[in-house]
């Protein structure tokens, strides 16, 4: 006997017994046991005599499908009745290697489903568009891959094998998952040997690349890749290895990735810094802190605002901190709102930290309101309502004598963004009782209490200082002020302050009642002085002058910069000259950033409060400072001024035919004075508003077969204002313009040809949002001296061609001039023929005229 009838023997008596099994049950289900294991053995037997005549080999016809993992799919698997009639007849499918069929079907009776496919394995509904015997496999797995094969058993007839089964075969794909990864971080000492392993499963198998901080991983004398890329061996640490590897395992199906960090043992490090959240009142929040380290003793701590968490009072009873190093607080406060920082530390090297901030919204509350205010009668007065919310304040409602108040009817009453009522001009009609009530996102927290508003009398001056007082230097002033209350209010209070809020000098100030004394009077104490009177309902304020001659200049101020390419223009307004009688002269002080010295120029002429520093650097930082000088001396320096110079003209053209950008894409043009010609001196500076991207990152210049490919990253910020990018680039002249119209958003390369050999060149991407723009880092590139130039090539062969065209246009030209020529002569000498001949033939009365004729 053969080893295929041996192996179906075998099959034979497995399937029998299972049939047995069936029919045992099928019986309980009312069909007569002998009719119903003879119709079954006639299929089981036909089924069984078929698959001995055609083996697992006959796949020529077979339907090849591709599955992805855990998706489902549908074998489409037709009955052919006999003669077209519908008959009895029992499905079956089996899969090649499993030695009992996956899935049995028979009307009316249980169906079998083989191991492993339970509840994967279904018939197609009658109604679908795919055949009656068609099978439904769900939740592929990788195993599910292989051959299938359909069978229909027609009961009580003979088989019919081109009709009784169809071959299936199943690809399964499947994205790729890691089987193993490196250590999420590897701790290492510098001279150390490292391995990191990555290796993926998938369909097809995955590819695997590697990392480093972002970048392809080089090769190199101590760094390799092996083993199909699964490997990455570094032979001997360096420091510039120390970062971030990651390894990619890519197939058609997708592509995941995992990254280890290597850092050298010692300090502790955050593998799950905390993240900022946002809250409800009363809810419990957990920040988390997870750190490893070697050694791994590692210490969590916890700090708000500054503050150790265990040592702010308000969260005492409902702070804890984890063995896990993570913050928990339960519940939380409205007060707890706040940055967050967790430091781990394991006793080597600097601690590290990380921070999150802590929103936590609950509906408005009012958090004091006083329970009687004060309104001056015919001034302008508020009434208080003090509150907190989180989301903001939306509005706030009030009422009057318990009445809802309409300030958007009254014209004298206004409700401020704080929620407070401000009274434009009060009258009596605005005492009363009032109550605000607070509403935000959240909510409100419900109304204050009330407010008795009582309208009084302010205070009013009684004596009131000069508005200028002149004084010349180590001389004594004095200058007098008082108040006096209304009826029934308190006696107001007298107090003296600067406008700008400088302190007095309180060795050489004195304030007796209203009035203040200024001794040994300095340059420093020039300038404006109040007089306020404050009582229970209102603050009253009078200002005069101190003005102190006799003095060096003060400083000038508001001294504003605008840059272009070469030159940095400033204009200021003059401080006080020290006197009438004194004129300043001004100096300019500059210098670059981070650059120890100064540099001086004076203005011209003198007195003049504008000037133009020249021969500047494109592209750099400058600091500027203004300083005025009169007879005295120097006077003291404006604050400084920082500005930086152009990189190249003012900004790159947005419009496609290389035009000044379009007006609404600034705010601002400036325009430099014009010389004796009209022309401007230095182009117009735009300054561009709106939201910008982040700046392009990382710009690199490949050479390939065609030409050289410029590539770069997009912005690390604000990628999603970008609207299109653009590329400048230059040799020794201005900037150019490389791309021709706007390169999309998504793009991230640009070819560009016909660089010159054997010079060097500077490129920047430019990020453009719809009203704004940002510039990368600029990057040189040297193109090497074997490149050949094209538009040179073409440049020598138009020349050629030209110099060829134009000689055929001389010939034909002098052809053209001969021809023309010999037509007139040929005129000429027909005009002289004709004269002639009608000489000889007319009247003798007239006269011939003697034309010569040209040789």
């Amino acid at each position: 006997m053969s080893e295929s009838t041996s192996h179906f023997n075998k099959l034979y008596k497995k399937r029998q017994r299972w049939w047995e099994g069936a029919g045992s049950d099928y019986g309980k289900r009312g069909m007569g046991m002998p009719r119903l294991q003879r119709q079954l053995a006639v299929a089981f037997s036909i089924v069984f005599i078929a698959t001995i005549h055609r083996g697992w080999s006959g796949h020529q016809d077979a339907v090849h499908i591709t599955a992805i993992l855990g998706e489902s799919v549908v074998f489409n698997c037709q009955v052919d009745f006999p003669a077209d009639h519908p008959v009895p007849y029992v499905l079956q499918w089996e899969k090649k290697g499993e030695e009992i069929p996956i899935y049995i079907w028979y009307d009316s009776y249980p169906t079998h489903s083989g191991e492993g496919y339970e509840g994967r394995v279904s018939r197609v509904s009658p109604d679908s568009p795919y055949g009656l015997a068609s099978l439904n496999l769900t939740n592929i797995k990788e195993s599910d891959q292989g051959w299938y094969e359909c069978k229909v058993v027609f009961l009580n007839r003979s088989p019919n094998s081109h009709k009784n089964g169809t071959w299936f075969h199943l690809d399964v794909h499947a994205p790729p998952r890691f089987s193993v990864t490196p250590e999420e971080v590897i701790y290492v000492n510098t001279g150390d040997a490292i391995i990191l392993n990555c290796q993926a499963e998938g369909t097809p198998v995955p590819e695997i690349s590697w990392y480093k901080d972002a970048n392809p991983v080089e090769p190199a004398a101590t760094i390799g890749i092996f083993n199909d890329g699964t490997e990455l061996r570094i032979s001997s640490i360096r420091q510039e290895d120390i970062g971030d590897y990651t390894c990619i395992a890519k197939n058609g199906e997708g592509q995941i990735s995992h990254t280890a960090r290597v850092v050298i043992a010692g300090g502790a490090v955050i593998m799950v810094p905390p993240t900022n959240q946002t809250t409800l009142e009363g809810k419990k929040v957990q920040f988390s802190c997870e750190a490893k380290a070697l050694p791994g003793n590692v210490t969590v701590r916890w700090w708000k605002e500054g503050t150790p968490v265990k040592q702010v009072a308000s969260l005492e009873t409902r702070v804890t901190v984890r063995r896990d190093g993570s913050l928990v607080i339960n519940p939380v406060a409205a007060e707890d709102t706040g940055m967050y920082t967790c430091q781990v530390s394991n006793g080597i090297g600097d601690p590290q930290s990380a921070s999150a901030y802590l929103s936590v919204e609950y509906p408005a509350k009012v958090t004091f309101t006083p329970t009687v205010q004060y309104l001056p009668f015919r001034l302008a007065g508020v009434v208080q309502c003090y509150i907190k919310a989180n989301p903001p304040l939306q509005y706030v409602t009030w009422t009057k004598d318990k009445r809802l108040l309409e300030p958007y009817q009254t014209k004298d009453i206004v409700i401020m963004n704080n929620g407070s009522l401000l009274f434009t001009r009060v009258n009596e009609n605005h005492q009363g009782r009032y109550t605000c009530t607070p509403y935000n996102a959240q909510g409100t927290q419900g109304s204050s209490g009330q407010m008795e508003v009582l309208v009084r009398k302010p205070p009013v001056f009684t004596v009131e200082p000069e508005s200028l007082y002149q004084r010349k230097v180590g001389e004594t002033v004095e200058m007098h002020c008082d108040a006096q209350e209304a009826e029934g209010t308190q006696k107001p209070t007298i107090q003296w302050q600067r406008r700008d809020n400088q302190p007095l000098q309180k060795s050489r100030v004195r304030v007796t009642g209203g009035n203040i004394t200024i001794e040994s009077l300095r340059r420093t104490d020039f300038g404006y002085y109040q007089c306020v009177a404050s009582n229970e309902v209102a603050t009253i304020v009078t200002s005069t002058q101190l003005v102190v001659e006799g003095t060096q200049p003060h400083a000038p101020y508001n001294v504003t910069a605008n840059a272009s390419e070469f030159a940095v223009s400033l204009q200021w307004l003059p401080g006080y000259s020290g006197g009438p009688d004194y004129n300043q002269v001004y100096t300019i002080w500059y210098r670059e950033a981070g650059v120890n010295d100064w540099l001086t120029i004076p203005v011209t002429p003198p007195g003049s409060t504008q000037v133009t520093i020249n021969r500047l650097t494109p592209g750099t930082t400058y600091e500027f400072q203004v300083i005025g000088k009169n007879i005295i001396g120097d006077g003291m320096l404006s604050k400084i001024v920082t500005v930086r110079t152009l990189d190249g003209t003012a900004i790159p053209s947005t419009e496609k035919d290389g035009t000044t950008p379009p007006d609404d894409v600034y705010d601002q043009i400036v325009m430099f004075p014009t010389d004796a010609t009209g022309s401007t001196l230095f182009p117009p500076i735009f300054r561009p508003k709106g939201p910008r991207p982040g700046p392009p990152r990382n710009v690199t210049v490949t050479e390939i077969s065609n030409g050289f490919v410029i590539t770069w990253q997009p912005p690390i910020e604000r990628a999603n204002l970008i609207n299109h990018y653009s590329i400048q680039y230059k040799t020794d002249g201005p900037w150019k313009s490389v791309s021709k119209g706007q390169i999309r958003p998504e793009d991230t390369s640009y070819l560009v040809k016909n660089l010159v050999g054997g010079r060097t060149y500077y490129f920047r991407v430019f990020a453009y949002s719809v009203k704004s723009y940002e510039s990368s880092e600029t990057v040189k590139f040297s193109v090497p001296a074997r490149v050949k130039h094209k538009a040179i090539t073409a440049g020598v062969v138009g020349g050629i061609l030209f110099f060829i065209v134009a000689i055929i246009l001389s010939v034909c030209a002098v052809k053209i001039c001969n021809k023309r020529k010999r037509r007139k002569q040929e005129k000429e000498y027909n005009m002289v023929a004709c004269r002639l001949s009608d000489a000889r033939n007319g009247s003798s009365a007239a006269p011939v005229s003697q034309v010569p004729l040209k040789k």
